[in-house]
């Protein structure tokens, strides 16, 4: 019995390091509930070094579908994606929604170096 349960902490601490170290994070609670701070049906961005679970203040809050370009956003950031209906926001390098690289689905959080980002769009489903 000891050895399952110190297998289960072994495989919980294990699961999550995995978490902590890729950046990505998808523990909102139910539709129409803030999330850290970030309104339903919105995407938001905090401060640099922010953790949104210690300080639920974002810096960036975005409704509006298309582009939205970024400025004086460098180092690593977190962005959570509390949109609704299935909508996503992809991370741009270029302006005004151009050389996007990676797209976030709804529900789900990461922290990304902003350094090469310049703008965010915001997708319908």
């Amino acid at each position: 019995m000891r050895t399952m349960f110190r297998a289960a902490a072994t495989f919980a601490t294990a699961a999550t390091a995995l978490v902590a170290m890729s950046g990505a994070a998808q523990a909102k609670p139910a539709d129409g509930t803030p999330w850290d701070g970030c309104p339903s049906g919105a995407v938001c961005i905090y401060g640099q070094g922010v953790d949104p679970d210690a300080n639920p203040h974002p810096t960036n809050v975005y409704y509006s579908y298309g582009a939205h370009n970024l400025s004086n956003q460098v180092g690593d950031h977190w962005i959570l994606n509390n949109q609704t209906g299935g909508a996503t926001v992809s991370v741009c390098n270029g302006y005004n929604g151009t050389n996007c690289t990676q797209t976030i689905a709804q529900d789900w959080a990461y922290r990304l170096d902003f350094t090469p980002i310049n703008s965010i769009t915001l997708n319908r489903p």
